[in-house]
């Protein structure tokens, strides 16, 4: 999820009234803003949509992963990224609610409750995105390693490691985030309102005015003090620990997978020359693991596609201005949103289309009694039928 964003755009109304005219586009121009301008209006609709769908796909993953023919690190792994997202989607429903989709007098919307609930959903977000990414990677180094060092992944990526791996993905994370918590502040502001939450400096407009108090979230002194130094801090853990370093690791295990499955195939086309039992067992064995990789690399593909624009556009804020921040960040926040929720909403369907296991296990879980159960494929060695499950 795209950091300030949803701070930004609760204080878009104050700092409108503040900082308009004031300045020129000097980074981003009308083209960023009429990007932003022509896709809000339909962010609410779309993130709500999003956030269900995926709430839904998120939950039907956990239920399937956690079975116990399922039961293997991989899986592990996918089910804590599962429960990241599905807490990230479950609380972005009633920011999107309350941000996008009510209309309500500025009174009601901007109260200090609400600004509390924002500043809370732009820290939520942060820890559980961030707890997102360090499962992303962890999956790709034991996914690497599975392939790479095939003759070391039990003992290196263990169920108990792998275990011990998530559980720290749960508890640094939401330590890593700190400097986030005390970069926002609620604050309060006194004027003449309009109906549409709009300051007004004069009652002679036309427009019905009347006297207010409205809360909104905005930078804390704190990280404004020191010549912006906690609010640099922010944006370079943010940028660069969570986003850019990741996305970089990401890459170069996706090409080192990559690498390892053409590998694999030329294994495969000398196992095929060899009619031995033993080569036929093997093909197997490499055809599965070719199917769980690629799965895993389409996941991969989906997070860096949203996140390293992310990373890009954060480590900018950092070195260059708050100008920049206010013209191309904020103009993009929406944009950010959307991406990240569709990348947390996915991974089901790429599950359903890729893992024949996943499958046959949502099949099963899900079918109802009076259903038949689908026939599985023979062994074809001893002449039983068996129910093989793979890893997904």
């Amino acid at each position: 999820m795209s950091l300030m964003s949803a701070a930004a755009g609760n204080m878009s109304n104050v700092s409108a009234t503040t900082a308009a005219g004031d300045t020129v586009a000097l980074y981003c121009g009308e083209r960023w803003q009429a990007l932003h301008d022509g896709y809000r209006p339909w962010h609410g609709c779309t993130a709500l949509l999003v956030c269900l769908f995926g709430s839904v796909a998120n939950s039907l993953n956990i239920a399937v992963l956690t079975r116990r023919e399922m039961y293997s690190p991989t899986n592990a792994i996918l089910t804590g990224l599962a429960i990241a997202d599905l807490l990230v989607m479950l609380e972005y429903i009633p920011f999107t609610l309350h941000m996008y989709l009510l209309s309500r007098p500025p009174e009601v919307r901007y109260t200090y409750g609400w600004a509390a609930f924002v500043m809370f959903h732009s820290n939520f977000t942060q820890v559980g995105h961030s707890i997102s990414i360090w499962l992303t990677v962890t999956l790709a180094v034991w996914r690497y390693i599975a392939v790479a060092h095939p003759q070391h992944n039990r003992e290196w990526c263990s169920m108990q490691r792998t275990i011990c791996v998530i559980l720290t993905g749960y508890l640094v994370c939401p330590l890593i985030c700190i400097p986030v918590y005390f970069s926002f502040d609620i604050t309060p502001k006194v004027g003449l309102v309009d109906d549409a939450g709009e300051f007004s400096k004069s009652n002679d407009s036309s427009t019905p005015v009347h006297n207010a108090t409205l809360y909104y979230v905005s930078l804390s002194e704190l990280s404004q003090a020191n010549n912006n130094l906690l609010y640099d801090v922010n944006f370079w853990i943010y940028s660069v620990v969570i986003k850019i370093i990741p996305c970089i690791a990401l890459t170069i295990l996706s090409l080192r997978l990559v690498c390892a499955l053409m590998d694999a195939k030329k294994r495969r086309q000398k196992l095929t020359s060899s009619s031995s039992r033993k080569s036929v067992k093997n093909l197997d064995k490499e055809r599965q693991t070719d199917r769980t990789t690629r799965m895993l690399l389409a996941v991969l593909l989906l997070f860096l596609i949203t996140e390293f624009p992310q990373g890009i556009l954060g480590l900018l804020s950092a070195v260059l201005n708050k100008q920049f921040f206010n013209e191309c960040y904020i103009s993009l926040g929406e944009v950010m949103d959307i991406l990240a929720l569709f990348n947390s909403a996915i991974n089901f369907i790429l599950y359903c289309a890729m893992s024949r296991q996943f499958r046959t296990t949502f099949s099963i879980l899900f079918r109802p009694s009076w259903m038949p159960v689908p026939q599985v494929e023979a062994n074809g060695h001893n002449g039983h039928t068996t129910t093989q499950v793979t890893q997904v």
